[in-house]
């Protein structure tokens, strides 16, 4: 698939675009319709409200509110009430407002404006619930009231409904984070063409994906949060499986592939493992599923079809856009060097190889440093409350956020959440003055009764999201509507928030369950290990629990918060947990792969843990820690999209990521596998009999050409040796020796002694290629099939080119 991509790179590229500009027309032509559907059976709001729908069909909707304030007079002067009693009425009569109490319908209204007369408000009920109400709906509400305002009279309008017409600027946020990943990629490749393609792919992945989750939004629940998590985990995992393939295409161009072949070989290497870890994301975001939260559904929806069709665009469109750029997907500077010196093997050097040998020399410290940092870190976790957030969150330029603050202003923050007591019996007045009783309230007052059930509109002292009014509806729940003997249910939007939170705090242990064991089985298939996969699920619980710890710090404490702009602290969005712990899973087994993948290789080849180990550190940390790094700048970015959700997930996605990448996978899983030793690969022989073979990479070439070895993983070892001299016949004491598969693979690396003799070791008979490289002279490689006995063969090097006689 990868060679026909590559060779038909003209209609893979105009199907591509073709393909994006059609669903963008379409989805743009249908517009969007995303719900919020928020099911909770056998819950005590859901019970509120489907009375309230029964006795009062056209107010059992969401409840919103104009709010007005002064600078000079009172709001009850004729001028100000002249201005806005019309703006009110004309709201009455707008489709699907179901009634509207103002502060000047006689004696009941004159409760709604301040002591100090400066502030008042009227409450809007709509005959439907926030989410179903349409856009434009909404809108008119909005403009209406907001077109009474002149010099001296501020109108702003809270609630639900205006929340969804108040939408922060589209695209600000992925814009930021293609930027920075941008500069990133830059650093990493040093080339502004290899950097354009992981975004290209990021974007048509993306673009793709939000197109038909609008187009989806139709016919199914979505809510509105989906296409921003989408984009998040999108751009994600688009940039960074784009980074892994294009690696490992720019590795085999150095090694003096053909651009065609090097790209196959990326695409059937790499782009296997792009695959399995795709496949393992979607795995994690399914996982979602097992909690029975329709909310939750369409979340699974977007951010799934969105993460296929990026892997989808990263194994057919990125090998037509590599055809396209061929030998220019290096830097000048590689391509000059290449055609002075001719192909050289890439092996792990620098930082990366000292790291790596460094926690081979002292595992137990680093693992030790390293499981301090993330308990610390995952201390706030102990601390953490889910609930939602409130108005007081938006951005301090919305009218919903204005609402909030003018309303807490003049008649305390429990106006921002009020609660609904429905009662369908009992003795409804002992119940009112009782609830009046209750610590806590701050305002209780029944409407009239319709069809045998009466609402009673409960005002708590506290804010919507605060501990205390939580407290209150328990309060009321277990104390007060059973002392007076009523038949009530507590609901209200902020009752049916801490339903949610409840029920998905009761499901949350059944979800992490699920999760942990399908990577566990799927760890323990591709690698035929039972401590690797264990090793994942206990780093995957880490890592969980390390960046709860700095959302709660943030979030929940409050620490920099007013760096992020997003207002005051307040509980952890409750789906928050279930959405970061599916995508954390998914982004964790990306990483476990490519790291163990390479340590695995190495292991059945050369039955060295120590070795399998640092090798696989070496050569792939380069590219994890990158691939984190972009992920980091993505999500972070996020904060910038002025949705509170968005932010949550963004900062504490970085933060996982961040921590999971460059403590976990770099420091604390390679320290403990050279702690555990040989015990890594430990698999009992009856389990080894019944397991499915998954092979993460295709088999090496080398294997392929050599029908005559044994059929175990390692085969017998063997070593090829000889002398490297000029053409003059003397030793050439600094040339490096290299010995790779045929696939590209680096099996062994020696640099000649003081005679110019070398030996590197071959891990089974089949095909090799040699490479000798020198700084006087040219650098060189030849192919070679090893038997079952040694090899020896010298090599001459001449200046321009290497001859080889064995």
């Amino acid at each position: 698939m990868a060679r026909w991509c590559y060779r038909h790179r003209l209609v893979v590229l105009l199907v591509w675009v073709g393909a994006l500009f059609g669903v963008g027309f379409s989805a743009s032509s249908a517009g969007t319709d995303y719900a919020n559907v928020f099911s909770l059976p056998d819950t005590d709001s859901k019970s509120a409200y489907d009375l309230m729908q029964k006795a009062f069909p056209n107010t059992s909707g969401d409840t919103d509110t104009v709010v007005w304030k002064v600078d000079r007079g009172s709001v009850r002067d004729a001028a100000v009430r002249d201005r806005v009693q019309p703006a009110l009425d004309a709201i009455a009569k707008v489709r699907g407002v179901g009634a509207v109490a103002g502060p000047y319908d006689g004696p009941r209204g004159a409760a709604q404006i301040s002591r100090d007369g400066t502030i008042a408000y009227a409450q809007l009920t709509f005959v439907q619930r926030a989410n179903e109400i349409p856009k434009d709906v909404v809108q008119h509400v909005l403009d209406t009231a907001q077109g009474a305002e002149r010099g001296g009279l501020e109108v702003e309008l809270g609630g639900q409904a205006i929340q969804r017409v108040q939408e922060p600027p589209q695209g600000l946020s992925e814009m930021v984070g293609i930027i920075a990943a941008a500069v990133v990629l830059f650093l990493a490749f040093g080339s502004f063409f290899a950097m354009t393609l992981p975004i290209a792919i990021a974007v048509f992945g993306v673009g793709m994906g939000l197109f038909s989750t609008q187009l989806l939004s139709h016919t199914t629940n979505i809510p509105d949060i989906a296409p921003l998590l989408a984009s998040l985990i999108g751009l994600g995992v688009g940039i960074d499986y784009a980074l892994f393939i294009v690696t490992r295409h720019r590795r085999g161009i150095l090694r003096g592939m053909d651009p065609e072949e090097a790209a196959v070989t990326a695409l059937n290497t790499s782009g296997r493992a792009v695959l399995f870890a795709g496949g393992t994301v979607c795995i994690a975001l399914a996982g979602m599923l097992v909690t029975r939260l329709r909310f939750l559904d369409g979340v699974v929806i977007g951010t799934s079809l969105t993460v296929v069709l990026s892997v989808l665009a990263a194994v057919t469109l990125l090998p037509a856009l590599l055809g396209f750029l061929g030998p220019r997907v290096l830097s000048r500077r590689q391509r000059r060097r290449l055609a002075a010196e001719g192909p050289a093997p890439e092996g792990a050097s620098g930082l990366a190889a000292r790291w790596s040998a460094n926690v081979e020399r002292r595992p137990r410290q680093i693992a030790a440093l390293a499981v301090v940092v993330m308990a610390v870190l995952a201390v706030p976790v102990l601390s953490l409350r889910l609930g939602a957030t409130d108005q007081g969150n938006d951005d301090a330029s919305t009218t919903t956020r204005k609402a909030y603050d003018l309303l807490a202003e003049g008649f305390g923050p429990g106006f921002n959440g009020p609660l609904q007591v429905v009662s369908a019996g009992g003795d409804t007045a002992t119940l009112v003055e009782d609830i009046r009783a209750t610590s806590g309230v701050a305002r209780a007052a029944a409407l009239p009764p319709a069809r045998g059930v009466t609402v009673i509109q409960v005002v708590p002292t506290t804010s919507p999201q605060s501990k205390e009014t939580d407290d209150l509806i328990d309060t009321l729940r277990d104390r007060v509507i059973p002392k007076a003997g009523a038949d009530a249910h507590v609901g209200g939007v902020t009752a049916v928030s801490k339903d949610f939170a409840a029920v998905t705090g009761d499901r949350l242990p059944l979800f992490v369950a699920t999760i942990i064991g399908l990577g566990f089985l799927l760890l323990l298939v591709a690698f035929r290990s039972l401590v690797v996969p264990l090793t994942a699920a206990v780093m995957n619980l880490i890592a969980a629990a390390a960046s709860f710890g700095v959302l709660v710090a943030v979030f929940q404490w409050g620490w920099g918060l007013d760096l992020l702009g997003l207002g005051k602290e307040g509980p952890i969005n409750a789906f928050l947990p279930v959405i970061m712990l599916s995508l954390l899973f998914g982004l964790s087994m990306d990483y476990q792969v490519f790291l163990v993948s390479r340590m695995h290789e190495e292991w059945v080849h050369t039955r060295d843990n120590a070795r399998a180990v640092r090798v696989g550190l070496a050569e792939t940390s380069r590219v994890i820690n990158s691939a984190a790094l972009i992920m980091v700048c993505v999500f972070l970015a996020f904060v910038l999209s002025g949705d509170s959700g968005a932010a949550m997930a963004g900062v504490g996605l970085a933060a996982a990521v961040a921590l999971d990448a460059f403590i976990l996978r770099t420091a604390l899983v390679p320290a403990a596998m050279h702690l555990f030793g040989t015990s890594n690969w430990w698999l009992p022989g009856w389990l080894e009999r019944r397991l499915p073979h998954l092979a993460v990479e295709p088999q090496e070439e080398s294997a392929a050409a050599a029908p005559e070895a044994p059929a175990g993983p390692a085969g017998p070892a063997t070593a090829v040796h000889g002398f490297v001299r000029t053409a003059d016949g003397d030793p050439v004491e600094d040339a490096s020796v290299t010995l790779m598969s045929t696939g590209g693979r680096q099996l062994d690396r020696v640099t000649a002694l003081a005679d110019g003799s070398y030996i590197v070791s071959v891990p089974a008979p089949g095909a090799y290629l040699l490479a000798v490289t020198s700084p006087s002279y040219g650098s060189r490689a030849r192919h070679l099939t090893v038997t079952e006995g040694p090899l020896v063969y010298d090599v001459e090097l001449t200046g321009d080119e290497v001859d080889a006689v064995t």
